[in-house]
């Protein structure tokens, strides 16, 4: 099973939420050669109940994940801000990532972010698994918290955007940080627009349906991370798109239509 860890289905997370564009979004992410994903949105995205009650109906309930139609799984998740600076994902039953999103509402703008450890205790309440985003990247300080606070993590994250950046070192501090902690290190896109999808992936040994049963193969190290030789150029030319439809919209285009128009 190809899964992919950060993945987002809008093109960001201040723009409308479409059902056309995040149907394009799954549709590629099975064509870049995926089985599942991992759903982790913006907390503070806009419309983010919308965006996840939108393919709970289109796809079919499958123990915690979603399966659509052209067979990609889909698992929910959210990317949450620290107000240390950085970002945790969480993963697990879309119930639970709706009521957590609910819960966080009043700690949605920058200056009210919850602390590591208050948020940390709010998702010990869930059947939730917690990993660490791009753990090194500019503005993030979490690896700089103690240790004690760290332990409550069950995954890292060996994230595509900075692999694109600096492949050799993000590997090496990002595993650094995993073996220091004792947990897995798991590989995401951080994909807002197809042209990221398959940059990277994880391949676990078996298919699974639950959050408990994925978190069991991780720590078995049943999977393993597969880079691909184009990842630099597939997100570079993804950064670049995004900006191109982003810059449509604010002209009062419908980038939506231009992208999916024959």
């Amino acid at each position: 099973m190809k899964i992919d860890f950060h993945t987002h289905g809008k093109l960001a997370k201040k723009l409308p939420f479409s059902t056309i564009y995040t149907d394009w979004l799954l549709n590629q992410a099975r064509i870049a050669g995926l089985d599942a994903i991992c759903l982790t949105e913006h907390f503070n995205t806009l419309q983010f109940a919308e965006v996840y009650r939108y393919i709970a109906s289109i796809g079919c309930k499958q123990g915690d994940t979603l399966l659509m139609e052209n067979g990609l799984r889909v698992f929910p998740g959210m990317e949450t801000d620290v107000a240390e600076g950085g970002h945790i994902l969480c993963i697990g039953p879309m119930e639970a990532i709706l009521e957590l999103n609910q819960r966080l509402e009043p700690h949605k703008t920058k200056g009210n972010f919850l602390p590591f450890a208050q948020l940390m205790d709010l998702f010990a309440q869930y059947p939730v698994r917690v990993g660490c985003a791009h753990p090194f990247r500019e503005g993030g300080h979490v690896p700089e918290l103690p240790t004690d606070q760290l332990a409550q993590l069950d995954f890292v994250d060996l994230n595509g955007k900075d692999l694109a950046m600096d492949a050799q070192r993000t590997q090496q501090v990002t595993q650094a940080f995993a073996n220091q902690l004792g947990i897995p290190m798991v590989s995401g896109s951080d994909t807002h627009q197809a042209l990221q999808y398959g940059c990277v992936w994880t391949r676990f040994d078996r298919e699974c349906t639950q959050v408990e049963a994925l978190y069991q193969q991780m720590q078995e190290g049943a999977y393993r991370i597969e880079v691909q030789p184009d990842l630099q150029f597939r997100v570079n030319t993804a950064g670049l798109f995004k900006k191109a439809l982003k810059e449509i919209h604010a002209l009062g285009g419908d980038y939506v239509s231009v992208l999916v128009s024959e």
